[in-house]
């Protein structure tokens, strides 16, 4: 698994995932289990979305 996820696009991801699993939380809805796909590419810096397109901001 080559990471393809760069340092910006990863804090933003980790930042976005841990705003919507806040929002679920306070909200008591399942759009906190939503977050938990940005917070996850964000930490393991790979996205499955970017393979098959062929993106990468990893430098």
């Amino acid at each position: 698994m080559k990471c393809n996820v760069g340092k910006t696009d990863r804090v933003l991801r980790i930042i976005a995932g841990l705003v919507i699993i806040g929002f679920g939380l306070a909200l008591q809805n399942w759009w906190g289990a939503v977050g938990i796909v940005p917070l996850f590419t964000g930490i393991v810096r790979w996205c499955p979305a970017y393979v098959p397109l062929g993106i990468s901001t990893n430098k």
